[in-house]
């Protein structure tokens, strides 16, 4: 497989350029384009994700269900769908944007830096998840309010994304089911069909 392509964004969202995937992360980790996915089932559980031990960024994390970087000129959603069944074996019932314009910056204790515009994703699965090793150390199904008062809380230990994108999912309602989708139109220029 060859090096995976990332689009590189400004501050406000506008694409300044690509770069392989594997040259940009490090102490210097330049803003780039990528998502955050949430998968829902029926039940309103979430799907969590403990990423696999050999990850560059944050190894063997707990994390949401599923997060990475679309291709240049792939929509985003379409970059949701693609991953989701190559790390977790998921067909996807259905995509919504919640969070359009979410953005942060994340450093491990080694010095490498996580830097990311990253809009956030629901899924609706119907399915059980068969994790990629290559991607995915386990997953487990957690009800939602149990997650995200874990994580408010601090006592779940979570990503560092995870961790600033649950308080702002919870304003969004306490039905994940039910929470009204973004409007397309508020994803930044880097990201818009």
């Amino acid at each position: 497989m060859t090096d995976e392509l990332v689009v590189l964004v400004d501050r406000e969202g506008n694409a300044t350029g690509i770069a392989p995937k594997a040259s940009i992360h490090g102490t210097d980790t330049p803003l780039h384009l990528a998502f955050s996915s949430y998968v829902f089932d029926s039940a309103g559980r979430v799907l969590l994700s403990r990423r696999a031990a050999h990850k560059l960024t944050w190894p063997d994390a707990w994390t949401n269900s599923c997060c990475g970087h679309p291709l240049p000129g792939e929509p985003l959603d379409g970059a949701v769908t693609r991953r989701l069944s190559y790390e977790l074996g998921l067909d996807v019932e259905r995509v919504d944007l919640m969070l359009p314009a979410f953005s942060y910056r994340a450093v491990m204790e080694n010095g490498i830096v996580e830097h990311e515009l990253c809009p956030v994703y629901r899924v609706v699965v119907a399915a059980d998840a068969v994790p990629n090793p290559d991607e995915v150390g386990e997953v487990e199904w957690m009800p939602w309010h149990e997650f995200a008062e874990g994580v408010v809380s601090g006592r779940l230990p979570i990503s560092p994304w995870c961790r600033e994108q649950v308080p702002l999912l919870l304003e969004l309602g306490d039905d994940p089911l039910a929470w009204a989708p973004a409007d397309p139109a508020a994803l930044p220029p880097a990201a818009r069909p």
